[in-house]
């Protein structure tokens, strides 16, 4: 916002603010955490919330379902390990440098900090001795219940026991949990069983199955196996047996085979056809380049164009993950495909204020009933209390620069901000 705004700037929020204490020493109670679907921490007065009409502000406040996620770890942490769980890189900083200095690092000290009873911008050191202080479980709790989720959608195909569950994710952000289940991770799993080729083919969709009536969607990642670019058709049953036996002579890694993985795909979709679930396709920012050989440019979603066009008649829903940098492809998608969702996931955290552009970006083309939040936290639970303040602010500003124009009502602003951060994944998910 600018100082030509002539939206009003609203009375202070009453915000349960967490006391601070001045750098380096910590503050010694624990400050009072907001229950789960109270306001946010962290959302001071004077932030885009606070000058927008009050509808547009409860609205944008209001608690959020969070579509997907993952575990955070249960452990206390080194600094080493800390760090690359911030960082979408899979090696630590270059020599002399620190992955604190990146938005994401930035924001964490400023953001974080305080629900961790620090002042904002302390030093990395300073705020990671506090967390240690508290320990794991009650620096997990103040910051997942920060972010204001009334439910999480957990994939917790990252697998171990250093993550928590589904279930202890809801227990400490206070909200309710269930859970997304990850098609490689139950193929990885069936692989490694020892079977022929066909009792493989025949325990992978009865595996699949069974996971599917305890979930409430599924979700690929086969862009990062095998590109987006793949044949949309289902294969052949010569061509999936023929691969399943490649498969099983070294079921020790990832799969990667593509006539495998689009058996697995066209699989999923039976089953969520079958109990009307929905279908969670990973798609742009992600990590580094593929060990795999698969590099970010076949990850944009304009290049399963096909598979979308051949699930319409099956009609079951596709959400398209994080999407970014191709979220304007993404948007394009959600516009002229009645079945196709988004959402940019962690791309509001790793930009920060960055933010406001990127989900602004969405709302220039996307059906607002087809967008969707989600923190895609993992590791760490700074990821989901920064993912659910960058989204509100972010779009904030968005619905603060249409209602500035006359574009939109407060009314129309209000019921977008609802929609996007959980009605649309109420409807779709059926929560």
């Amino acid at each position: 916002m600018d100082q030509n705004d002539t939206l009003p700037v609203l009375p202070p929020l009453a915000l349960p603010v967490p006391a601070a204490r001045p750098a380096p020493a910590p503050a010694a109670p624990s400050a009072p955490v907001p229950a789960a679907g109270g306001r946010p921490a962290c959302w001071e007065p004077g932030t885009p919330a606070a000058r927008v009409p009050d509808a547009v502000r409860d609205a944008l406040l209001a608690p959020l379902v969070d579509h997907h996620c993952h575990g955070v770890r249960r452990d206390d942490l080194t600094r080493a390990r800390f760090e690359l769980l911030i960082t979408e890189a899979a090696t630590p900083a270059p020599p002399g440098t620190t992955h604190f200095d990146t938005p994401v690092g930035t924001a964490i000290r400023r953001w974080c900090a305080p629900v961790l009873d620090l002042e904002p911008h302390v030093p990395a050191a300073v705020y990671l001795a506090r967390r240690a202080e508290l320990g794991a479980r009650e620096a997990n709790t103040r910051l997942l219940r920060a972010a204001g989720v009334v439910a999480f959608l957990v994939d917790p195909g990252h697998g171990g026991g250093d993550l928590l569950s589904a279930a202890e994710m809801g227990r400490l952000g206070g909200a309710a949990a269930d859970e997304i289940v990850r098609l490689e991770r139950v193929e990885q799993d069936v692989a490694r069983e020892g079977l022929t080729c066909v009792g493989y083919l025949e325990a992978l969709e009865d595996r699949l199955a069974a996971r599917a009536a305890r979930a409430v969607g599924l979700k690929t990642v086969l862009a990062h196996r095998c590109g987006l670019d793949f044949a949309p058709s289902r294969p052949s049953r010569g061509a999936v047996i023929a691969a399943a036996a490649r498969r099983l002579a070294g079921p020790g890694g990832p799969l990667t085979d593509p006539d495998l993985l689009r058996h697995l795909l066209w699989t999923a979709v039976d089953i969520a056809r079958e109990r009307g679930l929905p279908l969670q396709v990973h798609t742009g920012y992600g990590g580094p380049p593929s060990s795999l050989g698969i590099g970010p440019h076949r990850s944009d979603p304009a290049l399963m164009t096909g598979f979308l066009r051949a699930l319409r008649p099956t009609g079951v829903p596709v959400i398209l993950l994080r999407c970014y940098p191709y979220h304007r492809q993404a948007a394009y998608l959600a516009s002229v495909y009645p079945h196709v969702y988004v959402d940019v996931g962690l791309a509001p955290t790793s930009t920060a204020s960055g933010s406001a552009a990127i989900i602004g970006e969405l709302l220039e083309l996307v059906p607002y009933h087809k967008l969707m939040f989600s923190s895609d936290c993992r590791g760490v639970a700074e990821m989901c209390h920064l993912g659910a303040l960058y989204f509100r602010r972010g779009l904030a500003r968005a619905l603060a620069a249409r209602l500035r124009e006359g574009e939109w009502s407060a009314a129309d602003a209000a019921r977008v901000a609802h929609m996007i951060g959980s009605g649309n994944a109420r409807r779709v998910y059926r929560l």
